[in-house]
């Protein structure tokens, strides 16, 4: 087994992050007090607004981009064709169909998918790999996260000037003005404004789709393109030029990762269901209409129509109004990928790849809405650079694509080990459907490579610093629970020769330990130093499992060692809050029941020193001390009383 690197429990006061058993964990999320048709309407405001706002600029860019096709029946007609079935076998088949297959009890996302498969590969070299390549994606999720909201709400502001030409010099003012309302609000929490997501993403979808109705209604024949040989004719007349448009057909599906993501807040079954039954007809009927509009036309008014197809579908009466919807639309979408910025994190917190951040949690009823300030100011200052960098969501579409289908070829890799490693899917099946998605999400990936001067190489590159960063801690807290261990004391011989040794006094002590083996330093310092022992001495540990909840009777173990002296074990699962002192409640056998004001947290703080043969290149180990000193305190990651918490320091060579 290849367990996952571990979490911040490599130092005493830390959690850390293993391997879960199928006896401790539970499955996550319950859905069992909502009703399906319940989730399945929620679904399509918190899910879906990514690839829901696409039509805004997806179509258009594949016609205005960087390769500029002719805008006649048979690029119409291929474009049409090409967004159609991407939308089949990338959404439909190889996220909503099978890989919402691989869920971790009930959780999806490309980190719940690698501490899944790392439960089931026995090969270390394999299961490392799988482990670098869930790191990535991750990393690439950062950049992706960042150009969405800004090119998201540009291309909706952008429709003011179909309105009116001279409304082009506020564009960007007003794009801003609601990007940076949209990220200070997020401290306030998304309860109340998320009651009010569905029924707008439900009245924006059924908006396109009757727009796209009408348009087809007047040109039914662009329902042609159905026939996936108006993509191959498109293909063989333009070679090179085609497959440089698939880097903006792809815009069509960006959106897709968020499906597998957010099935434990939904479940399979509503999502598959609000996909298949309302925004998959609805989006497709919307790309069809652009089409049928445009080719349509007289050829003099189809490069101005071209602009902005989305807006000009609508009368001229109506396209302000369609203007605010899309705003309105394009911000939902943005408040549900940075709320999936703070989820990601989160999860990767637990799982040890990203120091501790203060988490605020907003919601007393919901567990899954949490705030993180440095994650949202870095991506509201990203935003803003990004919007007064490119200027126009045509700029920023070059930049668009690449972060998305570098995770959608990586997700491909990882569902070509789940179907062999964990499935056991006969090779004669699994080989043919991995290749499938191989040659279309690596055509994706490789069509968006050319974008990468002109934009492209932005996503790439916060891809590349946030794996960096998460490689280089989830490596320096290995380094230092190796260097730990090697000087750890045995608790039995420790409580055996201390009870003598150590004044007792009344109370009790909990000292954080990252390990269950071995006496903390915090401990070792205090009766170095103090030469004192409380009359309840509790060694505690907070394992971080990998999977996403813990069943509560499963929670603690107690192993008492005599003479005052406990070792504890709390468990949690990577989607949980690990707040000890709730925790704590539930600790039976232990000398009985914790009373807060009469108990004392032990923790420790290491100071880095050069080691004579570091562990890691001296910038990367110069990078982790960095992060170290940064990172939000042990007190406040596990909800500690802050009047009860002594910290010790030491010094330690990695």
């Amino acid at each position: 087994m290849t367990d996952l690197p571990a979490s911040q429990g490599e130092l005493p006061g830390d959690p850390v992050a293993v391997s879960g058993t199928p006896e401790q964990s539970d499955h996550g999320s319950d859905h069992g007090g909502s009703s399906q048709a319940a989730l399945t309407v929620a679904a399509v405001g918190v899910v879906f607004g990514d690839i829901g706002t696409s039509p805004l600029y997806a179509f258009r860019e594949t016609f205005l981009g960087s390769h500029s096709l002719a805008i006649d029946k048979l690029h119409i007609y291929g474009v049409v064709s090409l967004i159609f079935w991407s939308i089949l076998i990338i959404v439909s088949l190889q996220y909503v169909t099978i890989l919402m297959r691989a869920d971790n009890k009930g959780q999806g996302g490309t980190l719940a998918l690698i501490a899944f498969l790392s439960r089931h590969i026995k090969s270390p070299k394999y299961g490392y790999l799988v482990v670098i390549l869930g790191v990535f994606a991750t990393a690439l999720f950062y950049g992706d996260s960042m150009i969405t909201p800004a090119i998201s709400v540009l291309s909706a502001v952008e429709g003011l000037t179909v309105v009116n030409d001279g409304l082009e010099p506020l564009v960007i003012p007003i794009a801003l003005v609601l990007l940076i309302f949209l990220f200070l609000i997020q401290r306030r929490g998304t309860a109340t404004v998320g009651r009010l997501f569905s029924p707008v993403m439900i009245f924006y979808f059924a908006t396109i789709a009757v727009l796209g109705v009408i348009q087809i209604y007047h040109n039914p024949y662009i329902l042609q393109a159905l026939n996936p040989w108006y993509a191959v004719q498109f293909f063989l007349s333009d070679g090179y030029i085609a497959f440089l448009a698939l880097g903006s057909v792809v815009l069509a599906v960006t959106g897709a990762e968020a499906l597998y993501a957010d099935m434990g807040h939904f479940g399979k079954g509503p999502l598959r269901m609000s996909w298949f039954g309302f925004v998959m007809p609805c989006l497709l009927l919307n790309y069809f209409g652009q089409g049928a509009m445009i080719a349509a036309m007289d050829p003099a008014q189809t490069a101005t129509a071209m602009e902005s197809p989305f807006f000009t579908m609508a009368p001229d009466s109506l396209r302000l109004p369609l203007v605010i919807l899309a705003t309105c639309a394009t911000f939902i979408a943005s408040q549900a990928v940075i709320s999936g910025a703070f989820s990601i994190t989160h999860q990767a917190i637990q799982l040890g790849f990203i120091p501790r951040l203060s988490t605020e949690h907003t919601s007393a009823a919901e567990r899954g809405q949490i705030y993180i300030p440095f994650v949202n100011n870095a991506l509201m200052i990203a935003v803003i650079i990004l919007v007064l960098m490119f200027g126009s969501s045509t700029a920023l579409a070059s930049a668009y694509g690449i972060a998305v289908t570098g995770a959608m070829f990586i997700d491909t890799f990882l569902m070509g080990v789940l179907l062999m490693a964990v499935w056991k899917w006969k090779w004669y099946v699994a080989i043919p459907v991995f290749l499938v998605f191989f040659f279309v999400d690596g055509a994706y990936f490789f069509a968006n490579l050319p974008k990468v001067p002109d934009g492209g190489w932005f996503p790439l590159l916060i891809g590349a610093i946030a794996f960096t960063l998460l490689t280089t801690w989830a490596k320096g807290r290995r380094l230092m629970r190796e260097r730990m261990s090697e000087v750890a004391l045995p608790i039995g011989i420790f409580a055996k020769s201390a009870k003598n040794s150590a004044t007792r006094v009344p109370g009790t002590a909990i000292f954080m330990a990252s390990q269950t083996g071995g006496v903390p330093s915090a401990l070792l310092h205090n009766i170095k130093h103090n030469k004192v022992l409380h009359e309840r001495v509790v060694i505690l540990t907070v394992l971080i499992e990998d999977v996403p909840y813990i069943n509560s009777q499963n929670r603690c173990e107690v192993q008492e060692l005599g003479d005052g002296f406990y070792r504890t074990v709390l468990h949690y699962g990577f989607m949980e809050e690990t707040d000890v002192p709730e925790g704590l409640k539930l600790m039976e056998q232990c000398g009985g029941e914790f009373d807060m004001m009469n108990t004392s947290f032990f923790l420790s703080r290491q100071t880095l020193i050069p080691a004579e043969h570091p562990g890691m290149p001296i910038w990367r180990e110069k990078l982790f001390a960095w992060m170290l000193r940064n990172a939000a305190t042990a007190m406040e990651f596990f909800r500690l009383p802050t009047n009860r918490v002594v910290e010790l320091g030491s010094q330690l060579e990695i």
